[in-house]
């Protein structure tokens, strides 16, 4: 669970809960008033046992994947995880603790157990816990604004979907082909001594497939993933729309807010045959034209974590590295990330994205704000007990955890590259560039433990010569550094291009959590860049 966890169409080792039929996805076991009883239970404890904080998570998380390949059925699996987490703050101290017994009683035997782990622990606190104040809200709620409840969709239907993208695969000239629809339902409910009582319902879907083609003569494959992201919406994303589609290079579709799963896979089948007879890549200086369902992982990568203030401050170090970007940088004010025309911001009210909620785990009303702007580092990601390190007066409600039996902690949100300004097409793009490579899709990466120099590879490669597509390239990949690579970003799309990448399993933490995340950003230019060619050996 590492990293993005992209690459793979199994689904991660976690344990996503326990396995119900598909009708009681639809079951509503808890109305808010209950919610609200239950909470208070846990409130009224803390409060009499001595906490100074308390904030309680409900959490009801559903789960659905159907999975395919060829003409059958592999699994269709629905699960459920349902309890309740207490977090206290008891002599300056964090305590946690968590149960699925869910009655007034084991709600307060949770809570209990979560100020003897504070009491126990302050033992040891050298700094008592800063918290940033947040406005208390009273009674609140969000809904991630879907159209068409995907668990509500007969599973019939969607096995259709996913069967007839399968044949189009093969009928493109796949050797293999297997899909997936992955659903998520995150009920949860937030009550916290600041006075708020917040009820939230978060929707997020995820197609893919995978296609290979195969020549046997040859003894190669080649594979080719979709070109879309998972996303925070309904089952209205796989209801495809003409006005959402993109012309990409070599008759590729590329998919803005809806997706045709059957269009794309077809597609996916002549292209990953066209592979098997591409050229391979002339090592050397090209500029790169990358485009945002490429370009999501590399900001993934080389902005969105080295700006995560926990693994700055060492936190993450046993697990995932630390980052280049220190506080120092930070605090001069004037630190050169990128060129003038970056500009990256973090945002988890971002519509259609994977980390859309109104408030996070913590209580705290989610807004957007700058990263880097022209070029130049303005902020890092921040929760409440980390505020104040930055000289803060409030979090900037990026807290979040996996489940109700996870304790919550700072987590990436969205962090994207905003658009040009100006009216600027791929296509302009394209023309614009005399030696170049065009890369869609993701593919291998690796990047060292600072986030600074890395080596990203793609899905799909064409050569761009004197402004014109010249064909396929196989074995692409580039090498860079982070500051070396975002100060050579020349030119950026407009928003008509804007497209979100997107990642469900992102890694963190001890013991580690997943989190799901999207990136958006326009098809943007990178001059001079170092291209290495991936499959030639020393």
């Amino acid at each position: 669970m590492a990293g993005l966890g992209l690459g793979g169409l199994t689904l991660p080792n976690y344990t996503f809960g326990n396995e119900v039929s598909i009708e009681q996805l639809l079951d509503n076991p808890l109305a808010v008033s209950q919610k609200k009883v239950l909470a208070d239970a846990a409130l009224n404890t803390a409060k009499s046992l001595g906490a100074t904080y308390t904030d309680v998570r409900i959490g009801r998380y559903l789960n659905q994947f159907i999975l395919t390949r060829e003409n059958k059925v592999q699994n269709i699996s629905s699960t459920e995880s349902f309890g309740v987490g207490v977090r206290v703050i008891v002599n300056g101290t964090w305590g946690f603790a968590s149960t699925n017994n869910m009655t007034a009683d084991g709600i307060k035997k949770a809570t209990e157990r979560a100020v003897a782990v504070a009491k126990a622990n302050s033992k040891f606190q050298k700094e008592p816990v800063k918290l940033a104040p947040v406005q208390g809200y009273g009674e609140v709620s969000w809904n991630t604004p879907i159209k068409k409840n995907a668990f509500e969709v007969p599973v019939s239907e969607k096995l259709d979907l996913l069967l007839s993208a399968n044949a189009a695969a093969l009928k493109g000239g796949a050797t293999f082909v297997n899909s997936n629809l992955f659903q998520v339902n995150e009920q949860k409910y937030f009550a916290s001594t600041d006075g708020s009582y917040i009820d939230q319902d978060v929707h997020r879907i995820w197609p893919s497939f995978n296609v290979q083609a195969i020549d046997r003569a040859a003894g190669k494959f080649k594979s080719r993933q979709e070109m879309a992201a998972p996303v925070g919406m309904g089952y209205e994303y796989l209801m495809p729309k003409a006005e959402d589609k993109l012309q990409g290079p070599g008759g590729m579709i590329l998919y803005k807010n809806s997706y045709d799963i059957v269009e794309d896979a077809g597609i996916a089948a002549r292209q990953a045959k066209e592979m098997l007879s591409a050229k391979s890549v002339e090592p050397g200086k090209y500029d790169m034209v990358l485009e945002p369902n490429h370009l999501g992982l590399t900001i993934h990568e080389s902005v969105g974590h080295p700006l995560e203030l926990d693994r700055i401050l060492g936190y993450e170090a046993n697990y995932a590295g630390t980052s280049f970007a220190t506080l120092d940088k930070l605090q001069s004010g004037k630190f050169n990330y990128g060129s003038k025309v970056v500009n990256i911001f973090a945002d988890k009210t971002q519509p259609g994205s994977l980390g859309a909620v109104g408030y996070d785990d913590e209580g705290v009303k989610c807004k957007r704000w700058d990263l880097i702007k022209g070029g130049i580092l303005v902020n890092f990601q921040a929760i409440r007990d980390q505020a104040h390190i930055l000289g803060m007066n409030e979090s900037h409600g990026c807290c979040y955890s996996q489940s109700w039996n996870d304790v919550q902690f700072q987590r990436m949100p969205n962090v994207s590259l905003a658009p040009g300004t100006e009216p600027y097409s791929s296509e302009q793009m394209i023309k614009d560039v005399e030696k170049g490579i065009y890369i869609a899709g993701r593919g291998s990466y690796s990047i060292d433990q600072q986030r600074y120099n890395f080596q990203f590879g793609g899905t799909v490669f064409y050569e761009i010569k004197n402004g014109q597509i010249a064909g396929m390239l196989n074995d692409v990949a580039y090498q860079s550094n982070t500051q070396e690579f975002w100060n050579s970003c020349a030119k950026i799309c407009d928003e008509k291009d804007y497209r979100l990448f997107g990642s469900f399993f992102d890694g963190k933490g001890q013991p580690s959590q997943v989190s799901a995340v999207s990136h958006g950003s326009s098809t943007s230019r990178f001059n001079g860049i170092n291209v290495i060619n991936t499959g030639r050996t020393i």
